[in-house]
């Protein structure tokens, strides 16, 4: 009769555990195929730097086209799990190379990362740049963009390392295209 009980406890408490994990997501939440700006991203290239999570927002310039009117005005797409930012992509002009200024990735010990005409890469994000038409003479040299991704949540701490390169190289493919950069 002890054994029994001790089985029918066992089964019990199974039962339990069983029972608390399943209100629990396991996996990241599923992504529309293109997401960002009307596709920047293919969503199945995003979804393994996410973690667990049931419901999915997006900003609301995520949905509006890549546009970058303004110097220092970011287009941002931000990526929502449960209520918490998980997945970020941002796209910026600036007047000259040097305005951007990425020192503040310094303590990240950022690594270079070969796409654009610079860039730098860290652990759950990168940055990169490029320049957007050519100089129409001395005072316009064209828009230099700036371009981030901040994934910092992924549970496969490898994707983190090999995602944002190909990343970046979709978000610089899209924005040259939606920017209509002249030459590229």
């Amino acid at each position: 009769m002890s054994r029994f009980r001790s089985a029918a406890g066992a089964v019990a408490l199974a039962g339990l555990l069983v029972g608390c994990s399943a209100g629990e997501p396991e996996a990241a939440p599923e992504l529309p195929d293109r997401i960002c700006w009307g596709g920047a991203f293919a969503g199945s290239d995003v979804a393994p730097l996410l973690p667990p999570g049931g419901r999915v927002e997006f900003s609301p310039q995520a949905d509006r086209a890549l546009a970058l009117a303004e110097e220092r005005d970011p287009a941002i797409c931000t990526l929502y799990i449960d209520g918490k930012m998980r997945f970020q992509a941002s796209a910026t002009r600036w007047k000259s190379a040097e305005s951007i200024d990425w020192t503040s990735r310094a303590s990240a010990r950022p690594e270079p990362l070969d796409v654009g005409e610079k860039g730098i890469m860290w652990k759950g994000g990168a940055a990169s740049s490029f320049v957007c038409g050519s100089a129409e003479n001395a005072k316009s040299p064209g828009k230099h963009i700036e371009l981030r991704i901040s994934a910092e949540y992924a549970p496969d701490k490898h994707r983190l390392r090999t995602a944002p390169p190909e990343l970046m190289k979709q978000l610089m493919a899209f924005a040259r295209s939606e920017l209509q950069c002249a030459g590229e």
